[in-house]
């Protein structure tokens, strides 16, 4: 998986993302701060600030909706990087970086499942 493909992986993850937060959002009120975090999402979903804005969202989603947090995906926090990694325990980024480093180094390996090393890599087998 080259960078553009990784890139494209984390982005539908947004999307997948985004959508369900927005469906939570549209359940509350007009003004209800979630909505306006939703949109924030749906944003970086389509690729827009991810990296400018990406980290205060997933700092406002894990302090002011933290009910929201186990859904936001841990493939984007390590993605996003900076201040977002500080809600990844050690062990977590250890295993994401090993991830990070199978993946470039397999950049030109077309036989290389990103998927399917994050699967084992991550105990999801």
């Amino acid at each position: 998986m080259n960078d553009s493909e990784y890139r494209t992986f984390c982005l539908e993850l947004a999307g997948s993302f985004a959508e369900r937060l927005g469906k939570e959002a549209e359940k509350t009120s007009p003004e209800d701060p979630l909505r306006a975090l939703a949109a924030g999402f749906d944003e970086l979903a389509r690729g827009q600030g991810i990296y400018e804005q990406g980290p205060a969202l997933v700092s406002t989603l894990f302090t002011h909706a933290p009910e929201f947090a186990p859904l936001f995906p841990r493939d984007l926090l390590w993605f996003i990087g900076g201040d977002c990694l500080h809600y990844m325990p050690d062990e977590e980024m250890q295993t994401f970086q090993t991830l990070e480093e199978r993946r470039v180094a397999a950049a030109d390996d077309e036989d290389f499942d990103y998927r399917a090393e994050r699967a084992k890599l991550l105990n999801l087998q």
